[in-house]
């Protein structure tokens, strides 16, 4: 319970706001603990046998010396008596806060204090203001003036800078070292010089390149790819002294066969037969139509095989030449249908042109006469959209094949091969 204390109440201090006072003694502890104490009534101490408890209960000297740094409740004053003001420096109360954002203990400003009034703005007269004003007015005009007659010195040195930028030659120019690594930028050559007046036409006849036909057996898939592989060398060395004087790169081809499964190049699309692709210059070879025809007719397999790698690489040397670029160009900015498959043939035709100068310039280390000649003149002249399956006429009539490849096969020239001049009827 709240009254109770351990040791009943023998070393209990005396209660807060009960203090001793004159006339008043400490009651004297009793032997049995268990008896509650009783106080007597106050009674002076007059005896001398207790003026040792007088004195024991007088306080000590203060020291002036010693600073406490804690000092007890204040004593309670005497009833009527005057109130002792509270002296010493003022402590804060409660624990330090601890944690993060942690409020205080304390709330509001412990001092609050109003520092004396900000002085009033000062105020300007009227005359201080118009004088400021007037020298701004001033400063402003000195500064236009001297920017007019800055820009007035340089408009004598340069004319209208802003609408045209040219300046006064000066007397002495600066020479100017040339610089080496600047790049000249050629004007580009509309389509139609290009296919019109390309070099190529100028280059001369097509080299002898003292080639045979390969002595391949082109009975199987990989003997067919040998064969035309076998061709391959001989068609660059008749062809690249020509690019070269035409001030082209050569570039050899590649070769690969068709595949259903898997396209053959970087060129994609429907085709029955062999073709050209000018993305990654390739030539595609159609195996299965080549190896169905040797079965039937070895040597008109042979001839047909040999004007097909003749055709293709007549479509490389416009790749290289860059007419090919050109007439695709062409084509596709045609609007008329019957106008981008004029642009196809004068294109087809002119690739069975070079094949048949290549095939001419060496016509006698190939073996073209007697029979062998006869079968090439036959499939050319009958050659053409006439026996496509589809009936599309985009690479030229037989009358006209042969109109391009007759010619060409006698003079063995690139001259002869001029298609893009031709009028319509001549590549219908």
């Amino acid at each position: 319970m709240p009254d109770e204390q351990p040791d009943g109440g023998a070393n209990t201090p005396p209660g807060t706001g009960h203090f001793l006072t004159e006339g008043e003694s400490s009651p004297l502890p009793t032997v049995n603990r268990s008896q509650p104490i009783g106080l007597g009534k106050a009674r002076a101490l007059s005896e001398p046998a207790e003026s040792s408890l007088r004195r024991k209960a007088r306080p000590l000297p203060a020291d002036p010396e010693a600073v406490s740094v804690y000092s007890g409740p204040p004593p309670a004053p005497l009833p009527g008596g005057a109130t002792v003001p509270l002296v010493g420096t003022r402590r804060t109360g409660g624990a330090r806060p601890v944690g993060w954002n942690r409020p205080s203990s304390r709330t509001g400003s412990q001092y609050t204090q109003v520092g004396p009034p900000p002085p009033p703005p000062r105020q300007y007269s009227k005359a201080v203001i118009a004088s400021l004003a007037a020298l701004t007015l001033v400063v402003t005009a000195s500064v236009g003036v001297a920017c007019f007659k800055a820009i007035s010195s340089y408009d004598s040195s340069v004319d209208s800078p802003l609408s045209r930028p040219s300046v006064h030659k000066t007397p002495l120019p600066v020479p100017t070292l040339p610089d080496p690594t600047v790049t000249v930028t050629e004007k580009p050559v509309p389509n139609l010089v290009r296919l019109q007046k390309n070099e190529i036409y100028k280059a001369g006849k097509v080299a002898v390149a003292g080639c045979k036909e390969p002595s391949i057996t082109p009975s199987t898939q990989s003997a067919l790819l040998e064969y035309y592989q076998a061709m391959l060398p001989c068609l660059n060395e008749a062809w690249a002294p020509l690019i070269k004087k035409a001030k082209y790169e050569f570039r050899s081809p590649k070769i690969v066969l068709k595949s259903k499964k898997a396209p053959a190049s970087s060129c994609t699309g429907d085709s029955d037969t062999a073709y050209y692709c000018p993305t990654d210059e390739t030539i595609a070879i159609d195996w299965e139509g080549d190896l169905a025809r040797y079965k039937q007719h070895p040597l008109e397999a042979r001839m047909w095989m040999m004007s097909t790698m003749a055709h293709e690489y007549g479509h490389h040397v416009q790749q290289m030449t860059e007419m090919l670029t050109a007439a695709w160009s062409e084509e596709g900015w045609e609007k008329n249908e019957a106008k981008k498959l004029e642009w196809s043939r004068r294109t087809e035709l002119q690739a069975s042109c070079f094949g048949a100068a290549f095939l001419g310039a060496n016509k006698a280390t190939f073996g073209y006469t007697g029979n062998r000649l006869k079968i090439w003149e036959f499939q050319s002249k009958h050659s053409g959209d006439e026996y496509g399956t589809k009936k599309i006429r985009d690479h030229g009539s037989r009358v006209n094949q042969w109109f391009w490849e007759g010619p060409a096969f006698k003079s063995g020239n690139p001259a002869s091969c001029n298609t893009f001049t031709a009028s319509a009827k001549r590549v219908s």
